[in-house]
């Protein structure tokens, strides 16, 4: 069986390829499967912009797809900046991005520093059944920017549990704890009891 990844990014296509691999499910990209478009991404939450792109792959295929929309919710920001992760970027790019940030979290009057990392993952079929699923990683905004093993906003932020910035997690620490993995593994879990549960009967 194959199911569709609603993205293009190589790295995201490998780590949910091997997430799925047990269960005997091939995880190919959008551009794999001809889908040349990128759906418009204007959902309130995390979990309908996930399942804004996974609808759009599943119109466009015909075949069952599955998406993910991610990003780092901070206390002292009202939970941004949230959904607009990537926009909240801009052209400055992440570096100058995470040093806004920790300038807002160090002014903040209660001194909260929580954050989080939250994923939502959204997975359609053709028949209209549908599969949802959320992974977060809880911590806090730490006080320098470190690690040169993440992306984005991995320099600023210290899992629960742990004193290094997740860009100084090794990839092994990383996959063990991270919000687009545990949201990924708490799919694999549905999606397994809903192939069980079809008999065996055909879902792509």
């Amino acid at each position: 069986m194959q199911i569709i990844l609603a993205s293009n990014n190589a790295d995201k296509l490998r780590e949910v390829g091997e997430i799925l691999a047990p269960l005997g499910i091939e995880v190919i990209s959008q551009a794999q499967a001809g889908c040349r478009f990128e759906a418009v991404e204007d959902g309130a939450t995390f979990a309908e912009n996930a399942r804004i792109k996974a609808r759009a792959a599943v119109e466009a295929t015909g075949r069952p797809c599955v998406a993910d929309d991610s990003g780092l919710e901070v206390n002292a920001m009202d939970g941004g900046p949230g959904i607009y992760s990537s926009r909240f970027c801009g052209d400055r790019g992440y570096r100058e991005t995470c040093r806004e940030i920790m300038r807002i979290v160090d002014a903040d009057p209660g001194g909260d520093r929580g954050a989080r990392f939250r994923c939502a993952v959204a997975c359609c079929f053709p028949g209209g059944d549908k599969i949802d699923c959320e992974g977060v990683v809880e911590g806090s905004i730490g006080h320098v920017y470190e690690g040169e093993h993440g992306f984005g906003y991995d320099p600023i932020f210290v899992p629960e549990g742990f004193e290094r910035s997740m860009a100084c997690l090794t990839d092994e620490e990383k996959n063990k704890i991270s919000h687009r993995g545990r949201a990924f593994r708490s799919f694999a879990e549905k999606l397994s009891a809903y192939m069980e549960n079809k008999g065996g009967e055909t879902i792509c």
